[in-house]
């Protein structure tokens, strides 16, 4: 291979992808990076301002890009959000599942309401865009899901079990995915992050963001935009041999 077949894996170039949570964080930067490799990207997110601005600043540097406020923790919306992105782009070809809702509650505290409320947007919200977009990811020639999950489903995960626990479910959703889908085409693949500079993390207490950094081997969060090599990896043509497995990008967190 020469370099230019080598960067040409990585190329977006012609395909819509999807990103939830796109508006801040490890998702705006997984959408501009996404963009700048040529995809069309739809910028999903709770609140339409935010939305907007992202991509906004997209069609700013030259790229393509959508806005379309969704909450994934309603079923109508996601709906809607798949029929916008196929309504100006003309398809779907790569879904990156990056939404969550951080909400942690200690074992004795948890509530149902609560535990209904972090399963709606971390598990149930991704899988049924999915399936939203599964006719439009079978018409395409390069189909890829990119789960966001979280390096703490390797570890024990208390005090944040709820949101591991829910994380932990969609990789096992991640691995079906993969099974099933794969004789049409459709890779399906998770990414685990450790630290990251979000505001997720900012708004934990300061001695559990210390907690996390000093269990990693890098002794500091990750920013943001580190997470968009290896998301670009999983959707693009570079990881067309991959699929069912999580790619882990923690710091060291999880070597045992």
């Amino acid at each position: 291979m020469t370099r230019d077949d080598v960067l040409r894996t990585f190329d977006l170039t012609g395909r819509t992808a999807i990103v939830t949570g796109g508006s801040r964080g490890i998702g705006r930067a997984i959408a501009e990076g996404f963009a700048a490799m040529g995809a069309a990207v739809v910028v999903a997110s709770r609140k339409a301002g935010p939305c907007e601005e992202v991509a906004a600043a997209i069609r700013g540097a030259g790229g393509r890009a959508l806005a379309v406020p969704t909450h994934v923790g309603d079923p109508d919306q996601l709906a809607a959000l798949v029929a916008a992105t196929v309504d100006g782009f003309g398809g779907v070809d790569v879904v990156v599942n990056n939404a969550a809702n951080p909400l942690a509650l200690p074992i004795g505290a948890i509530t149902p309401e609560a535990f209904a409320k972090s399963q709606d947007v971390n598990l149930r919200g991704p899988v049924l865009l999915v399936q939203e977009a599964l006719p439009h990811l079978r018409a395409s020639d390069a189909a890829a899901v990119v789960n966001v999950i979280t390096a703490g489903v390797f570890t024990q995960g208390q005090y944040v079990s709820l949101y591991v626990s829910a994380k932990a479910a969609l990789l096992a959703m991640t691995r079906a995915m993969a099974a099933e889908l794969a004789p049409e085409g459709v890779r399906v693949n998770a990414l685990a992050p450790g630290t990251v500079a979000t505001d997720m993390v900012f708004n934990t207490p300061e001695e559990f963001q210390q907690a996390a950094v000093d269990a990693q081997l890098i002794k500091r969060m990750a920013d943001p935009t580190e997470m968009v090599p290896p998301a670009l990896f999983l959707a693009s043509a570079a990881s067309s041999f991959m699929t069912g497995q999580a790619l882990v990008v923690d710091g060291g967190m999880t070597v045992h």
